[in-house]
């Protein structure tokens, strides 16, 4: 599909409701690949690659903020025919997903997020990358990740693994898996060009939160996460009248790879409550 004039990919499967699944920073649809075959008799899914990142295209000087992105999001979900959907968001896609909800709820937009779902979400109270973000999106940060690069056959597995839990809930395939789109140059200009606007990003997220909260949500997280804290998960909670806490004890930031069968029947069982806003 082309969004903004770039092509972008994107996985469908399954039949029912639909649920769009938002990737997070460096990942892409390949983060779904447990996720779509156990939802799919639930649910038609729908899993881009945002330009940029994944096998989409990577157009130079696209608006990667987070406002532009869930904007993006919400053309993909027009030219699919979509009204109301449930939405799904890991990591910095969490966040795009917190921002294109409220986005859907202004006048005319013609789009309704019926449940939203928030796997570890980039939030205002966690404050891991409210120091690291700034500091890469900065011209000496971007000139050291940009040294780091060079150096990605032995930094790129350690900062992979360094995700997880523990190194045995790492898949086999994952690293693979993750590296494959480093064959198209340009993803990590695209990692750089979103770390740039974290904090503004982080602001308008703070000022928008109150506008979501009759949307009933799911707030998933491992306890172990070293990326988003699971500390932020109560604060976060609390701009939601209809909301549902579940953390994985062991677990990481990327549950949906570490805990695949726990994870998909959360969502399941989330996604069937009749308490729902149908």
């Amino acid at each position: 599909m082309e969004i903004d004039g770039a092509q972008m990919r994107y996985l469908r499967a399954g039949s029912g409701p639909p649920l769009i699944l938002l990737h997070g920073l460096m990942g892409y649809s390949f983060s779904w690949r447990f996720t779509m075959p156990t939802l799919a008799p639930y649910a038609s899914l729908y899993a881009p690659d945002m330009p940029g990142a994944g096998f989409s295209e990577r157009p130079p000087n696209l608006d990667h903020s987070m406002r532009a992105t869930a904007l993006r999001v919400m053309q993909f979900a027009q030219k699919l025919g979509l009204s109301t959907f449930d939405l799904l968001g890991t990591s910095r896609g969490g966040a795009v997903a917190m921002c294109m909800a409220s986005e859907c709820l202004k006048k005319n937009s013609g789009l309704r997020v019926r449940n939203l779902i928030l796997v570890a979400p980039v939030n205002p109270y966690s404050p891991h990358g409210k120091l690291m973000a700034p500091f890469f999106g900065s011209n000496m940060g971007a000139a050291l990740f940009r040294w780091s690069i060079k150096r990605m056959d032995f930094l790129y597995p350690y900062t992979h693994s360094q995700m997880f839990g523990g190194r045995r809930r790492i898949p086999p395939d994952s690293l693979p898996g993750y590296k494959a789109p480093l064959a198209i140059p340009g993803l990590f200009e695209h990692g750089l060009s979103i770390v740039k606007t974290w904090t503004a990003d982080l602001r308008e997220l703070q000022a928008l939160l109150p506008s979501l909260a009759d949307i009933p949500t799911l707030l998933i997280w491992g306890s172990k996460d070293p990326a988003v804290f699971v500390s932020s998960m109560e604060p976060l909670a609390r701009h939601f009248k209809c909301v549902q806490e579940t953390v994985f004890p062991g677990i990481g930031h990327l549950p949906y790879e570490e805990c695949p069968a726990e994870f998909n029947q959360a969502l399941i069982d989330f996604l069937a409550k009749p308490t729902t806003n149908s």
